[in-house]
């Protein structure tokens, strides 16, 4: 009797989950379907680090496909994912715009610096923005960190995906947006 219920209850909970994701429109964009509206460009601030200079980022790209990575430095499966994509950049930095965003307040000098020494204890090397105020993370539903985002050069979210990746699913996710 016990196992009935508790499938009963995976079962109610995907159903809902499933209802909201249409409910709130989300299911294009989570995937990747052809139909998927455009994401409206957000600029962000980007922070002075290895690969990055202090300055914006516009995402997604105007003239490219995008590929994002959202993490924080107290994230512990942020600093695992750090050399995973230090393999990936290289091998598709020419055809797409590789950044790396963080809800952290870089505005902050303290903050700043504590960004830019994570980023070079972790051997980071490319682009790197803050998202203090969550548009983008918002707009890109971002709920869990690392999330990674693969936008194609018309702007639709072609793949999405929370957690620690592989190089070959993150180039598999990349490569949905080429």
């Amino acid at each position: 009797m016990r196992r009935r219920q508790v499938l009963a209850g995976v079962a109610s909970t995907a159903v809902l989950g499933g209802a909201g994701l249409l409910a709130t429109g989300n299911v294009p964009a989570v995937l990747g379907r052809a139909d998927a509206e455009p994401v409206d460009p957000v600029t962000l601030p980007t922070i002075d680090a290895p690969g990055s200079t202090a300055g914006e980022v516009t995402i997604p790209a105007p003239d490219r496909p995008t590929f994002v990575d959202f993490f924080a430095t107290w994230c512990s499966p942020c600093e695992d994912q750090m050399p995973i994509l230090a393999d990936v950049r290289p091998q598709v930095d020419d055809d797409v715009r590789f950044v790396s965003v963080t809800p952290e307040d870089a505005s902050q000098d303290a903050v700043a610096e504590t960004i830019a020494e994570w980023w070079r204890e972790h051997d980071g090397d490319w682009l790197v923005a803050s998202d203090v105020t969550a548009e983008l993370t918002s707009t890109l539903n971002v709920g869990y960190y690392p999330t990674a985002v693969a936008i194609d050069d018309t702007g639709r979210v072609r793949w999405s995906d929370s957690g620690v990746h592989t190089a070959d699913e993150l180039l598999a996710g990349i490569e949905t947006a080429l």
